[in-house]
C-alpha cells in the first residue's frame, strides 16, 4: 500500500533564520523518493483564517498572515506567511485521510508545538496539530483526539491551546523531555504509555521530532538505532 503523503512546494519557505524547518518538507520528500518509499503524494488544501482561529487568537492570526506581527522565526516574512496555511493544511488533510483509511497518513512538516493560542516562538508560528484537532472535533468526526509529541522539546504551545480552550478531556497530550541515560527506559515503556493514554482516542496525531536524535544540534537523546526502534512502536 502506498502511504498517503500531503505535500506541495507551497509548504516550503526561506525562513531567514537559523532553523531549517521551513525548508524541510522539500528535503524530506526528496529523501523518501530516493529511498524508493511507495507514496501517494497529494497537494494539501490550505486552511482558512476561520480554521486557524479555531485554535488561535484572531488578532494573532490576522497579524501574522498580514505580516504585521512576527512569526515563530522572529520576522515578518511574507514567504513564511504564505506557506503557513499549507503546512497546517497538510496536517489537517493527513488527519482526514487517516480517519478515512483507518491506517494513517503523513504530513512532512514541522514547526507546530511551540505555537500557543496567541503567540509563536521556537520556530513555530501556528499550531497545525491543534488546528487539525479542532477542525475534526468541530465537525464531530471524532470525539477524542490524542497528540503524541516525541520531539526533543516540551510542546508548551500545544498545552497552552488545550488549556485555553478547555480541551483537556477531548485532546490528551503527551510531550516530555528526556535525557540520553533515560532512552532505553523510555523506549521500553512507550507502547504501554500509548495504550494507556490514547487507547480510547478516535485519532492519534503523532509529531515525530527528528531533533530527538542525539547528534541533532538542538539536543537529542536517542541514537540512530533507537530512533529506528521508536516509530514502529506506534
Amino acid at each position: 500500500m502506498s502511504v498517503p503523503v500531503f505535500y506541495s512546494s507551497q509548504m516550503v519557505a526561506n525562513s531567514g533564520s537559523y532553523s531549517p524547518s521551513a525548508s524541510k518538507p522539500e528535503q524530506v520528500i526528496q529523501s523518501w523518493q530516493l529511498l524508493g518509499i511507495p507514496m501517494q503524494v497529494t497537494v494539501p488544501r490550505p486552511v482558512s483564517r476561520d480554521q486557524l482561529v479555531r485554535a488561535h487568537l484572531a488578532s494573532y492570526v490576522d497579524g501574522v498572515l498580514d505580516c504585521r506581527l512576527a512569526n515563530g522565526f522572529g520576522n515578518r516574512s511574507a514567504q513564511v506567511a504564505a506557506s503557513l496555511p499549507y503546512t497546517c493544511g497538510a496536517m489537517l488533510d493527513a488527519c482526514w485521510a487517516a480517519l478515512e483509511n483507518g491506517i494513517g497518513a503523513v504530513a512532512p512538516c514541522s514547526g507546530f508545538h511551540h505555537a500557543g493560542y496567541g503567540f509563536g516562538g521556537g520556530f513555530c508560528t501556528f499550531n497545525g496539530l491543534m488546528v487539525a484537532a479542532q477542525d475534526v472535533l468541530t465537525k464531530n468526526a471524532a470525539h477524542k483526539i490524542g497528540i503524541l509529541d516525541l520531539d526533543m522539546h516540551w510542546g508548551n504551545g500545544t498545552q497552552d491551546i488545550i488549556d485555553k480552550l478547555g480541551l483537556v478531556s477531548q485532546v490528551p497530550h503527551y510531550s516530555q523531555h528526556h535525557r540520553a541515560e533515560e532512552a532505553e527506559r523510555f523506549l521500553s515503556g512507550l507502547a504501554q504509555q500509548i495504550t494507556q493514554q490514547f487507547g480510547d482516542c478516535d485519532l492519534l496525531i503523532y509529531q515525530a521530532g527528528a531533533d530527538s536524535h542525539i547528534h541533532d544540534p538542538l539536543g537529542g537523546y536517542l541514537c540512530t538505532a533507537q530512533m529506528h526502534r521508536r516509530d514502529p512502536l506506534l
